[in-house]
């Protein structure tokens, strides 16, 4: 199961390329995986059909409970075969519906075949959490395939629309299933269904908020808006996503749950209530709409809502129709989505007003549709039929609100009677006064998938008693009844077949007076719901933008006020009540004169901060409380902290002075002299509480520490940094988190310093420097456009990432500022030092790296002293010497570090665990024994990521702002002028 699951998303990452080879044959290829896992399912037919599972488990984060674990039983296996086998036939539809000229072919066929795996794995997850994660991996590549012509704001729109409708009921459902889970005392689905937890006021908020996310999904009023707006989808999205799978996503999450917490309050008046006021507002809505596929759309919600009502019955005999009708709806829903995208591609359009006559041109195509068609309207001897008439009939033996809930299916039967004829008549006939349409010939293979559906409701209406162990082993999970029902497509002149009949009459009937039904429907809608969405999202956009504007002032001081008086105010409260520092140890003022003498300066540093008005002088000041804390580090005995700090500090120090380039010298801000004297008590205040917490926090540890442990576990592996060692091996988790945050900060700032490369070409080109390419200059706006170069036809200035015009100087020079900087902007002395300590810093960095394990240092701390090396280089030689010294991009650096460090985490899966560690102990040439372990190799990657970022922002802040200045200066001919 595992394998068929991961097979889906393993081709999808391939789908673009075998698109761009293939075209649409590629979607040939792409129908294998979703195949298999119905052939897979066909095999384990009998197994499931006679009561037994096939399960799959592995042991995935053991201390919340959460496995990957999946289980194949009838439910599973029939949502397996409507998953899999119509997605099957829509990839192949695919092949004949698109051509190879269409926009974004690839990804289109990837993210359907990663829905298609999504899907599958949600049908088969026995954890609540896994299925979960399926979920909303379903929302958004359904979010992905609505939005795929996103040049137009409709798509954009309905793909937005359907997002945050089905994701706010997914997270509202995670809550759920975190109740349910604390109830159950296990997340695991078979067993919660086994042995349910006793009924509490917490299990019906757990079921409630569940059955939200389920409605969600499956567009049942309140929720319904989302589903017909996706109908600007592509027609075979619509077809799988929104007839057999997404949709029916919320009904399987009821049939599942309904034998463990139907009789939960209020799990049934819930369902019957909404689903079929579902089933009326639906139906009713699709007998105005004039668009085929509103018209499938509205059914399609209707459909579902007598789904909900069904699966949420909580019976033996109503969970028996519920699967039938499941069933049924997928086979017959399908093949006319499929008829609708067949006819928009034969004529241009799917507005049955402008169709007349199709059923003569194209009689194979409406011989199919009125096949879906009739057993949408459950005409026997169709699977439809089979399927309405069990669902009449255990709704007729069912309690009082199933009774109820009866009277609401027959009238949205009548319903879907209408809109089945409505399409039908829309789609094929010939309409007086309207000129037959003219259509292109369908060719076989287009026609292929919708027939095989439509063929299969005809074969399994005689064949339902064929369905009848594998359902029956689904509804055998709820008491069964005396007498319980059993499936077949005639039972005889009974009750259900005259509530069939007055249906039929009752839709034809309404069908005929569809002028008369126009009229009224339009007199009595009420507002849209999708104009009531727009005005809820419209007025909390209002609302947040006045909320924005109320505390955003653009005040800097005043944000760190006011974020720093209100933490200092918790502070003083939780101490003024709690009196936390009674029994705290008095603190130790210091355990060395040396410290207090660092202190004292570092304090006096801080406090000349408060007064400054120079921008450089504050930055300066605030760099030496840096170092004033990295000697303070020294003194107490943490060489490892003291580095890092040495190491922040002075890369910090270089990224302010680079952006105080494009700063005025002053802070602009002017306030008064009464209120700075403000804000310098609580600046003090804030310093001093976060002290006093601190101190109360340490002489309150009851536990023993941790650090002895720690000690201990370093020692045992032959190693002596502890610091090192907890950072790339005790605690790397945490370390891959900041590593990925830092790169995405990375990536964002200097995201935003390129923002404005859009304009760039039609500002003033800047004019080549002294000793410049002579194509270095930037092109203007008029000048004709080249062909776009490949990395592997780019100059190593190219690779490095730098603005065009950084080539530095045709010949090679040892200095690369002699040829491109003016004489009044060079440091000669500096220039030389820079390249005489480039090497031996680097080599330096190297150091730090390897011997991180018995000596201080480790990856950050190397990244930064090479990045310094770097760093010199630019301050000495400018742009062109930076170009000069790194040859490649800086987000090559940032990509490998991160992938060397994933890497070495996931290579622990092989003993068990992510981060696992190990250790290579062998002997090299000339080098002797040695050994090598995997925080090595993490370590390593941390190194290149962190001098990745620092290269980014260099050439961000520095190289970037380099050539704002130079386009900024005046041109020599104007200085002449």
């Amino acid at each position: 199961m595992s394998v068929l699951i991961l097979c889906h998303f393993a081709l999808a990452l391939f789908a673009a390329p075998l698109a761009r080879r293939w075209g649409t044959r590629a979607f040939l290829v792409l129908a294998l995986p979703p195949a298999a896992a119905a052939v897979w399912a066909l095999t384990r037919w009998s197994t499931t059909a006679a009561g037994g599972t096939d399960t799959t488990e592995w042991r995935w984060l053991p201390a919340y409970q959460v496995d990957w674990a999946l289980r194949l039983d009838a439910l599973a296996e029939l949502m397996v075969l409507l998953a899999a086998g119509v997605g099957t036939l829509v990839l192949v539809y695919c092949a004949s519906y698109f051509d190879d000229r269409s926009r974004q072919l690839g990804r289109f066929a990837g993210n359907l075949l990663a829905f298609a795996g999504a899907m599958l794995g949600l049908v088969l997850a026995d954890d609540l959490v896994l299925l979960y994660i399926f979920w909303e991996l379903t929302t958004v590549f359904s979010y992905l395939l609505i939005g795929q012509t996103s040049d137009h704001k409709r798509n954009r729109r309905s793909a937005l629309q359907a997002l945050t409708v089905t994701a706010l009921g997914g997270l509202t459902m995670l809550v759920g299933f975190l109740l349910l889970g604390h109830e159950a005392g296990t997340y695991r689905i078979s067993a919660i269904l086994a042995d349910p937890p006793p009924p509490s006021a917490a299990l019906s908020a757990a079921v409630v908020l569940i059955l939200v996310g389920a409605l969600s999904k499956s567009a049942i009023w309140p929720f319904s808006l989302w589903l017909p707006n996706a109908m600007a989808a592509p027609t075979p999205v619509s077809a799988y996503l929104h007839a057999a799978a997404m949709v029916k996503a919320g009904v399987y999450l009821v049939a599942r749950l309904a034998p463990a917490f139907a009789e939960i309050t209020p799990w049934r008046p819930l369902l019957l209530v909404l689903g079929s006021l579902t089933m009326l507002l639906g139906g009713w809505r699709a007998l105005r709409m004039n668009d085929l596929k509103l018209v499938l759309a509205y059914g399609t919600v209707s459909q579902l809502g007598f789904l909900t009502v069904l699966a949420g019955a909580g019976g033996h005999d109503t969970g028996l129709a519920a699967t039938a009708m499941i069933l049924g709806h997928a086979l017959f829903k399908a093949p006319l989505f499929l008829v609708t995208g067949i006819v928009d591609h034969a004529t241009g359009t799917r507005d049955l007003r402008k169709l007349s006559g199709l059923g003569r041109r194209l009689p194979a195509v409406c011989a199919v549709a009125v096949l879906a068609g009739a057993s949408m309207a459950a005409l026997p001897p169709l699977l439809g039929f089979a399927a309405k008439e069990a669902a009449f009939q255990t709704l007729l033996d069912g309690s009082t609100g199933d009774r109820w809930a009866l009277a609401a299916a027959v009238a949205g039967s009548a319903l879907t009677t209408a809109y089945t004829l409505r399409y039908l008549w829309g789609a094929f006939a010939r309409k007086p006064g309207v000129p037959d349409t003219g259509a292109h010939p369908v060719p076989a293979a287009f026609l292929a998938p919708p027939a095989v559906l439509a063929l299969a409701c005809l074969v399994l209406g005689p064949g339902a008693p064929w369905l009848q162990d594998l359902l029956g082993a689904y509804a055998a999970q709820f008491p069964a009844p005396g007498h319980p029902y059993h499936l077949a497509l005639w039972h005889g002149a009974g009750l259900a077949l005259g509530l069939s009949a007055a249906a039929w009459a009752g839709g034809v009937l309404l069908f005929l007076a569809s002028g008369p039904v126009l009229r009224v429907g339009h007199a009595l809608a009420l507002r849209s719901a999708d104009r009531v969405f727009g005005g809820m999202l419209l007025a909390l956009e209002r609302t947040a933008l006045q909320c924005t504007g109320l505390v955003q002032r653009g005040s800097l001081p005043a944000y760190l006020v006011t974020t720093m008086s209100v933490v200092l105010a918790g502070q003083i409260a939780v101490l003024v009540v709690d009196e936390p520092w009674t029994g705290t140890p008095a603190p130790r003022l210091w355990d060395h004169p040396t410290q207090a003498g660092v202190a004292l300066l570092t304090c006096a540093v801080a406090l000349l901060c408060l007064g400054v008005r120079r921008r450089m002088k504050a930055v300066v000041l605030a760099g030496l409380t840096g170092y004033g804390t990295a000697l303070l580090f020294v003194a107490q005995g943490a060489p490892d902290l003291a580095l890092t700090q040495f190491c922040v500090e002075t890369v910090s120090m270089i990224v302010y002075v680079l952006v105080l380039r494009r700063m005025p010298v002053y802070f602009e801000e002017n306030f008064s002299r009464w209120r700075r004297l403000m804000r310098m008590p609580v600046a003090l205040a804030g310093g001093a509480a976060v002290a006093v917490v601190l101190w109360i926090m340490a002489g309150h540890r009851r536990a023993e520490s941790a650090g002895a442990a720690m000690v201990e576990e370093t020692a045992h592996h032959g190693l002596k940094d502890v610091v090192a060692t907890i950072l790339v091996d005790l605690r790397a988790w945490d370390t891959m988190g900041e590593s990925a945050v830092l790169a995405a900060a990375a990536v964002g700032v200097t995201s935003l310093i390129y923002l404005h490369r859009r304009t760039d070409a039609a500002e003033q080109p800047v004019l080549p420097l002294p000793g410049d390419h002579p194509h270095a200059a930037l092109r203007t706006g008029d000048q004709p456009h080249t062909a776009p170069r490949t990395a592997w036809q780019a100059s190593r200035y190219e690779s490095a990432g730098l603005p065009s015009g950084d080539e530095g100087a045709p010949e090679r020079t040892w200095l690369a500022a002699s040829a491109t900087l003016a004489p009044e902007r060079r440091s000669l002395v500096l220039e030389v030092v820079a390249r005489l300590i480039f090497h031996p810093v680097l080599v330096l960095s190297v150091y730090l790296l390897l011997c991180a394990e018995n000596l201080p240092g480790g990856g950050f701390v190397a990244g930064l002293t090479a990045g310094v090396a770097f760093i010199a280089r630019y301050l000495a030689g400018g742009r062109h010497e930076l170009a000069d010294a790194v040859r490649f991009k800086a987000g090559l650096f940032t990509g490998l570090g991160l992938f060397l460090s994933t890497a070495t985490a996931l290579g622990g899966l092989g003993e068990g665990t992510v981060l696992h560690g190990w250790t290579w102990h062998g002997h090299l040439p000339l080098w002797g024994d040695a050994h090598l372990s995997t925080a090595v190799l993490f370590d390593c990657g941390v190194y290149l990521l962190v001098l990745g970022v620092v290269l980014d922002i260099v050439r961000a802040l520095g190289a970037r702002i380099d050539r704002q200045i130079e386009r900024a200066a005046p041109r020599p001919e104007e200085g002449r002028a």
